[in-house]
């Protein structure tokens, strides 16, 4: 093991180029994707550990670009996220999963905790996220998923709220006799040194093999699904621990038309679901301002991801119970 040195409907008028899924062989790799160059190396990395633990953040200054939401809620990455990396002769795609959940068995959180389950299944890699100087309950209930024998990296993140890291140093030594982690790795994901120290080790474990991906694509997800996100993380942001984790957004509508002046415009509707009146009443705020500031902070971050003209429509609907309700929860895009 290595160890480093500590160191009601409101409208706003308004990339990805967020790449959307592309067509795939049965072993994963796009139809289209580039020939390989000798010294090539590609890889899946897995990211894992309880909810609110900076798994999102993480992946995002690992990709070098916002493509996974982020809130002090728990419970706020809900999918798998694939976001890719290429650098020099080296290919990341990493991969940020929910939070493994164990306070709500719910159909929501079921199937929130088979995509984590799905994606630890078979990767090159694994970073087991935790705080650095601390291990819950809940870190042990994700750590014991990960199948005897698999690289894992133990990231102690959050470093920067550590003041003495000499205290650090025996919670290391009870973290070894937990798992045997091929690596530990202390880090703040807001600190680009330590990103980038993290991207060195690695490289060294992603196999040989050639890209899967264009050398520019960011992420596996389509821009619809990433409008969501955004509104998504909004809604989470905008009403803090006021409103329910179950609230969800579906996109109703996501159409491309040319601009006046040329370039893109994207119309965009969707709905907040919310499962009672009063989270609705919440949500819209006193004469519609929340909303409203909602559908405005959205729109400008989705501008600048899509680089286009966006106007968005945003509604609120409540259906009671959908966290719990299988078909339901499978309707609004959870596997």
């Amino acid at each position: 093991m290595s160890l480093p040195d500590l160191p009601s409907s409101v409208p706003e008028e308004s990339p990805a180029p967020a790449q959307p899924g592309a067509e795939v062989h049965a072993g994963g790799a796009p139809l289209n994707a580039p020939v390989g160059l000798p010294g090539q190396r590609c890889g899946l990395v897995a990211i894992v550990g309880k909810p609110n633990v900076g798994k999102s953040t993480l992946l995002n200054a690992l990709v070098g670009q916002k493509i996974s939401i982020t809130s002090r809620k728990a419970q706020t990455t809900r999918h798998r996220i694939t976001g890719i990396r290429s650098e020099g002769l080296a290919q990341f795609i990493f991969v940020d999963t929910p939070g493994f959940q164990t306070r709500h068995n719910n159909a929501l959180n079921r199937s929130l905790n088979k995509t984590v389950l799905g994606a630890v299944g078979d990767v090159d890699l694994v970073l087991f996220v935790v705080e650095a100087g601390s291990f819950a309950l809940a870190d042990a209930k994700v750590l014991a998923l990960l199948r005897p024998g698999s690289r894992v990296l133990l990231i102690a993140n959050k470093l920067d709220k550590v003041h003495r890291r000499g205290e650090l140093a025996p919670w290391l030594k009870s973290m070894q006799e937990r798992y045997p982690f091929t690596e530990f790795v202390p880090l703040s994901a807001k600190n680009p040194k330590d990103v980038a120290h993290l991207m060195d080790i690695c490289s060294r474990y992603l196999p040989e093999q050639s890209w899967w991906y264009g050398a520019d694509e960011l992420t596996d997800r389509s821009e619809k699904f990433l409008a969501s996100e955004i509104v998504r993380e909004k809604l989470f942001r905008l009403t803090g621990d006021e409103l329910p984790y179950t609230s969800t957004v579906v996109i109703d509508k996501f159409e491309e038309e040319p601009a006046h002046k040329g370039g893109r415009m994207v119309r965009i509707s969707a709905t907040i679901v919310v499962e009672r009146d009063g989270h609705k009443a919440m949500v819209i705020g006193q004469g519609g301002e929340r909303l409203k500031r909602m559908g405005t902070e959205a729109r400008t971050e989705l501008e600048t991801l899509l680089d286009a003209k966006v106007f968005i429509e945003l509604w609120v609907k409540v259906r009671s119970g959908w966290a719990d309700d299988e078909a339901r929860v499978r309707s609004f895009g959870y596997e």
